[in-house]
C-alpha cells in the first residue's frame, strides 16, 4: 500500500436480495448467538449440485454455547486451503449478497470452525465433508463476537484432525460508506450525471467485511471469484475471466480464473464502467490501466510506466511475473495513495493518471514512484508476505525502496535519487522523538496494525535497506532479496528470514542438495566481511529493527586520531536533564561508519559496535565528513570547533563534497539545533554558503528549514520578527529568486526549484513574483478557466489569484468541474490560502460533507487549512469538534487520523497550547489511549515549545545584525 486517493449508472434488474431474509432467519433471545437457516438460496449456491440437509430439523440447543476462542487471533488448528467466492453488488440499493465455499484443512479435533466477519448478515452456514455431504441434518449455531470480529460456527459432529471439509456461508450487507471493504465510490460525468461503482480496500483487515474469511495474512489459500453484475458494467478481479453467462433478470455472471496461493488482504474486485488501454510485456504479461471513460486519455503514461516495471522488476528478482495479467485502475474515492492487489491495482486518481495539460513534473515523478512501488509488491508482499503484521516494514520498507531503485533504472531523468535523502530525513524527524518505536513491533488488534502503516514501515524501513545494500554492496544485495524471494516464494517470512538470505546462510541439507549455501561448519553463521571484521549480521540488523529511535555519532578531533561516540538522538531532551541517562539506558547500535577526509577520494570504513570508538585518521587531515553521502541512517555531531571547520570548508570549496554530503551537512545541523545541542547562529552561519550553492538538494534544505520556522513564527502572532524573517528570507535567496523563468523548461531538478523558489516568494509577498502571477491568472480568467498553465508554476498562481473573492470563487467553479485530479489538488491547496477565514470554514464544511470535496481529500484539506495562519486554529478547533465523525469516516489508526493529529498541532509552539492538546486528548482518553499518534503530537508540540524558548531571541538578534 502506498501512502501517501468507476465509473457507472446502475440499474439492476431481478436482483435477489433480503427478500427471503426473515424465512430462513432464526433470531434467538442469546446476543451473541444467531441460529442461522441452512438452505441456501438457488440463485447464490457456489456448486449448483451441493446437497441441502434434510428441510425442518429442529435447531441445536444454543443454551450451553459460549463462544469458544477468547484470542484475537485465529486459532491455528484450522487452516483454509480454497475460496469458492460469489458476489452479487446491487449498485441500486446499494447492497451486496454473496456466498463462499471454503475447503478447510483440519490439523486437531473440534467441533467449532472460528473466523472472520464484519458488519455481515449471515443467512446460512453449513459444513459439508469432502463428498459435499452434509455433517448435519440441522441448523448450525453461528456465534458472533463483534469485539474480535469472529464468528464461530458449530458442528455437532466432531471434524477430525488430517480431514478436509468445506464451509458454506451465505451471507449479505450493505456496501460501506467508508474507504475500505467492500464499498461505493461515485464520479460525476461532464453532464452532471452521478454513476456508482463498487470496489474493495481490504488491507490490512478489511477482507472480513466483504466475505467470511481466515483474515490473516499466513492463512494463504487459492480463491475462484464469481461476480454477478449488470449488462452496462464491467467487473474485474485478480485473476483474467474465464468465461461470462447469462443468468435471470438480464444479469451477467463472471468467473474469474483461480487466483495463485496468497493472503485474504490482497483478494480485490470492482464493478464499473471504465474504459481501459493495454499493453504487453516483453514477457507476455497483459497489463491494462483504467479510468472513467473521460478520463481515458489520461492513462497512457501509466501504462508506458507499468509495462517497462514490470520488464525491469522482472529482470531485477530473476523470477517471472506469476499471473497472465495485471491491471492498475483509478478508483474516484480511495484512502490510501494505491494498494498492491495481485493482478489488480487500485490507485486514489492522483497517483495513477497523468495529464500534460495540468500534471507537473512533480506529479509525473509521484505516478511513477507509486506504480514503482505497487509492482516491487507484487514480489515483496504479495509472493513473499510477512508472517504477521508486526514486520510488515518487510512489505513497506522494500517497496519504498525498490521505488528509488526502479524509477532510477527505468527512468534516470527523472532524478528519483534525490528524493531519497528526504524520505530518510523523514524518518530521523519522527524517530528521533521518544514516542517512536521499533521498526518491528507488537501489534494485535486491527487499531494497531493499522498504525503500523508509518513512517517508521515506510521511510525507516527503505533508509536501513539502503545503508544495508551499501554496506553489503548492490551485487550482495540483490542476489540476497532473490534467495530470499525464491525460497519464500508463495509462502510468509520473518526479518530473521532475509538476514538469513542476505548472508546466504542455510542447513546443512539445503547445502548438500546444492542449493548454493555454505554449511554452519563451514562459516560462522550470518558471518560477513566487512572492514576486515567478520559481522554477525543478524546482531547488527537487530539494533536498528528491535529497538527505536536513532543514533547520534560525536566526533572530535585529537590529533591524528577521531574520537566518536554514540548516543540516542533525542530532540526533546537535554543531556543536562535528569531523565537523559533513563531515556539512553540499553541503547547501543551496530553503525556502518563511512567517513572522507581532504587527503584522498577514498570512502573509509569503520564498525563501531561500543559506546566509544576511535579511528586513526593521521595528522594531515584538515576535514573529515563522516557518513558519507548518508548513506548510513544515523546522525553526525562535529564537536570542539567540527562545525568551523565544516562552514568554512562550505564556504570557501563546497563542492570538494558531494551534494549529498552538502545537504546532509545542512540536515544534521538544524536538527542538532531543534535538540539544544547546536547554536542557532551556527546553523545558520552554515547556510550562509547557499548563495553560492547551484545544486537543487542542497538548496531546498537550507530554504526548508529557514521556511518551516517562518510558518511557525508567524503563528505566533509576532509580527515584526515574521516581517523582518521575511523579509532575510527574500534578500538571501533573492538570485536565486530571480533566474527562475516562469514556464515548464528545464531539467526536472530545475523544475523542481522552480515551483518551490516562487511559490514562497509569493507567499512572503515579493512584489515582482505576485506581479508576475497576477498576470498569469488575469489571462486564465479571460479565457474562462481554459488556458494552460505553466504546470510547474500553476498553483502558485491559482494561489495568488485566490486571494479576492472574484478569483476565489472562479478557481472554485473550475475545481467542481475538473475531469483532473492534479488540477483540483492545486486548486484546493490555493482556496485553502485565502485569508477570509469564512472562506476556509466553508471548505472544511464541504470536506466533511463529502460531495463537492470528497472525504478521501479531508485530512489532506484539514492540513491545508491548518498550513494558513489564519487558519491553523480553525483547523484545530474542526477536528475536536468533528472528532467522532472524523473517527466514523477514515477508522482509529488509519493514517488519515494520524495526520490529522500530527497535522493540526504540527506548529503550536506554546506551553498553553500543548495544555490545550493535552486536555483534548484526555477528553478522548479511550480513543487516544489506542494511538501512538497522540503522544507523537505532543512531542512534536513540546519540541517546538524547546526550540522557541532556546532560539527565538537568537534568531531576533541574528535578524538584526543581517539588515542591510
Amino acid at each position: 500500500m502506498c501512502h501517501t486517493g468507476l465509473h457507472f449508472q446502475c440499474v439492476v434488474k431481478g436482483c435477489f436480495f433480503f427478500e427471503m431474509v426473515s424465512l430462513r432467519m432464526l433470531i434467538l433471545s442469546l446476543l451473541s448467538v444467531s441460529l442461522v437457516g441452512s438452505l441456501p438460496s438457488q440463485s447464490l449456491q457456489v456448486e449448483s449440485n451441493l446437497p441441502h440437509p434434510a428441510d425442518g430439523p429442529s435447531p441445536l440447543s444454543s443454551s450451553d454455547l459460549s463462544f469458544p476462542w477468547s484470542r484475537l487471533r485465529l486459532p491455528r488448528y484450522i487452516v483454509p486451503l480454497h475460496y469458492h467466492l460469489l458476489l452479487h453488488p446491487n449498485l441500486t440499493s446499494l447492497k451486496f449478497s454473496g456466498s463462499v465455499q471454503i475447503e478447510i484443512s483440519v490439523q486437531n479435533n473440534t467441533n467449532w470452525v472460528v473466523l472472520h466477519s464484519k458488519g455481515l448478515q449471515i443467512f446460512t452456514a453449513t459444513i459439508l465433508d469432502h463428498n459435499l455431504a452434509h455433517l448435519s441434518d440441522q441448523v448450525l449455531p453461528v456465534l458472533h463476537n463483534p469485539s474480535h470480529e469472529q464468528i464461530g460456527i458449530f458442528s455437532p459432529k466432531v471434524l477430525s484432525g488430517g480431514q478436509n471439509y468445506f464451509l458454506y456461508v451465505e451471507f449479505g450487507a450493505e456496501l460501506t460508506e467508508g474507504l475500505y471493504g467492500f464499498y461505493k465510490s461515485t464520479y460525476r460525468t461532464s453532464t452532471g450525471e452521478t454513476r456508482t461503482l463498487a470496489s474493495t480496500h481490504f488491507e490490512p483487515t478489511s477482507a472480513r467485511m466483504a466475505f467470511p474469511c481466515f483474515d490473516e495474512p499466513s492463512f494463504k489459500a487459492t480463491f475462484s471469484v464469481r461476480i454477478r453484475r449488470s449488462p452496462e458494467h464491467i467487473s474485474l478481479s485478480n485473476m483474467p475471466v474465464e468465461k461470462t453467462t447469462e443468468g435471470s433478470g438480464g444479469l451477467l455472471e463472471d468467473q474469474f480464473a483461480t487466483s495463485v496461493k496468497m493472503s485474504t488482504y490482497l483478494v480485490a474486485f470492482v464493478i464499473c464502467d471504465f474504459k481501459s488501454v493495454t499493453a504487453t510485456t516483453s514477457s507476455g504479461v497483459q497489463v491494462s490501466v483504467y479510468a472513467a471513460p473521460e478520463k481515458w486519455e489520461q492513462t497512457h503514461y501509466a501504462l508506458e510506466v507499468a509495462v517497462k516495471m514490470l520488464d525491469f522488476y522482472e529482470q531485477y528478482f530473476n523470477i517471472p511475473y506469476p499471473l497472465p495479467k495485471q491491471d492498475l485502475i483509478a478508483v474516484p474515492d480511495f484512502q490510501s495513495g494505491a494498494m498492491e492487489n495481485w493482478g489488480l491495482i487500485t490507485y486514489r486518481e492522483t497517483s495513477l493518471l497523468f495529464d500534460p495539460r495540468t500534471s507537473s513534473v512533480s506529479d509525473k515523478l509521484w505516478v511513477t514512484q507509486v506504480i514503482g512501488h505497487e509492482l516491487a509488491h507484487q514480489w515483496f508482499g504479495n509472493l513473499v508476505t510477512m508472517e504477521w503484521w508486526n514486520d510488515i516494514w518487510l512489505n513497506e520498507g522494500f517497496a519504498t525502496y525498490m521505488e528509488y531503485i526502479s524509477v532510477e533504472a527505468t527512468y534516470p531523468d527523472l532524478k528519483v535519487e534525490e528524493y531519497l535523502l528526504h524520505t530518510c530525513f523523514a524518518a530521523v524527524g519522527l524517530d528521533s522523538l521518544n514516542s517512536s518505536r521499533p521498526i518491528t513491533s507488537p501489534a494485535e488488534n486491527p487499531t494497531q496494525i493499522k498504525e503500523m502503516f508509518d513512517t517508521v514501515s515506510y521511510d525507516k524501513g527503505a533508509c536501513v535497506l539502503h545503508m544495508l545494500r551499501h554496506f553489503l554492496t548492490d551485487d550482495v544485495f540483490q542476489s540476497g532479496i532473490v534467495r530470499y524471494l525464491r525460497k519464500y516464494s508463495y509462502g510468509n517470512a520473518h526479518s530473521q528470514d532475509l538476514w538469513d538470505s542476505l548472508t546466504n546462510t542455510c542447513s546443512d541439507d539445503d547445502f548438500v542438495s546444492g542449493k548454493h549455501c555454505y554449511s554452519s561448519g563451514q562459516a560462522p553463521k550470518n558471518a560477513y566481511l566487512f572492514a576486515g571484521e567478520h559481522l554477525n549480521l543478524t546482531a547488527m540488523m537487530n539494533t536498528w529493527t528491535l529497538q527505536k529511535g536513532i543514533p547520534l555519532v560525536t566526533v572530535t578531533r585529537k590529533g591524528p586520531r577521531l574520537l566518536i561516540r554514540q548516543d540516542r538522538f533525542l530532540k526533546t531532551v537535554l543531556p543536562s536533564d535528569p531523565q537523559w541517562n533513563s531515556l539512553q539506558q540499553g541503547f547501543l547500535w551496530h553503525i556502518p561508519l563511512t567517513y572522507k577526509t581532504d587527503a584522498s577520494s577514498t570512502i573509509h570504513r569503520h564498525l563501531m559496535m561500543t559506546p566509544t570508538d576511535s579511528i586513526h585518521i593521521g595528522e594531515e587531515v584538515t576535514w573529515v565528513k563522516v557518513n558519507t553521502d548518508m548513506t548510513g541512517y544515523y546522525l553526525v555531531h562535529y564537536e570542539d570547533g567540527g562545525w568551523d571547520v565544516m562552514t568554512k570548508l562550505l564556504k570557501e570549496n563546497h563542492t570538494a563534497l558531494s551534494y549529498r554530503d552538502r545537504t546532509h551537512l545542512i540536515h544534521n545541523a538544524f536538527q542538532l539545533v531543534t535538540a539544544g545541542q547546536l547554536p542557532l547562529n551556527k546553523a545558520l552561519y552554515l547556510i550562509s554558503y547557499l548563495q553560492l550553492e547551484t545544486h537543487t538538494v542542497p538548496l531546498l534544505e537550507g530554504l526548508g528549514y529557514l521556511e518551516s520556522f517562518y510558518h511557525m513564527i508567524a503563528k505566533r502572532d509576532d509580527h515584526d520578527l515574521t516581517h523582518s524573517f521575511g523579509m532575510y528570507i527574500l534578500r538571501f535567496f533573492r538570485a536565486v529568486i530571480d533566474q527562475q523563468t516562469w514556464s515548464d523548461l528545464g531539467t526536472v531538478s530545475e523544475r523542481r526549484l522552480r515551483s518551490e523558489v516562487l511559490s514562497l516568494a509569493c507567499q512572503l509577498d515579493y512584489p515582482p513574483c505576485l506581479e508576475q502571477a497576477r498576470q498569469y491568472f488575469r489571462e486564465w480568467l479571460q479565457f474562462n478557466g481554459t488556458l494552460s498553465l505553466p504546470t510547474d508554476v500553476a498553483e502558485t498562481v491559482y494561489s495568488v489569484g485566490a486571494q479576492d473573492d472574484h478569483g476565489w470563487e472562479s478557481l472554485f467553479d473550475t475545481y467542481k468541474v475538473s475531469l483532473s485530479g492534479a488540477q483540483k489538488k492545486k486548486i484546493l491547496y490555493a482556496l485553502s490560502s485565502t485569508r477570509d477565514t469564512s472562506k476556509l470554514q466553508k471548505l472544511l464544511e464541504l470536506g466533511l460533507e463529502g460531495k463537492v470535496i470528497r472525504s478521501q481529500d479531508l485530512s489532506s484539506l484539514v492540513l491545508m487549512v491548518a498550513r494558513n495562519p489564519r487558519g491553523h486554529y480553525l483547523a484545530w478547533n474542526f477536528v475536536k469538534k468533528y472528532w467522532d465523525t472524523l473517527v466514523q469516516k477514515f477508522q482509529l489508526g488509519s493514517f488519515c487520523i494520524r495526520n490529522i493529529i500530527i497535522g493540526t498541532t504540527g506548529h503550536f509552539s506554546s506551553p498553553e497550547q500543548f495544555a490545550e492538546v493535552q486536555l483534548f486528548f484526555k477528553s478522548i482518553k479511550k480513543q487516544a489511549s489506542q494511538l501512538r499518534s497522540t503522544q507523537i503530537a505532543l512531542d512534536n508540540v513540546q519540541k517546538n515549545v524547546h526550540w522557541v524558548q532556546r532560539n527565538l531571541e537568537t534568531l531576533r538578534k541574528w535578524l538584526m545584525e543581517q539588515k542591510p
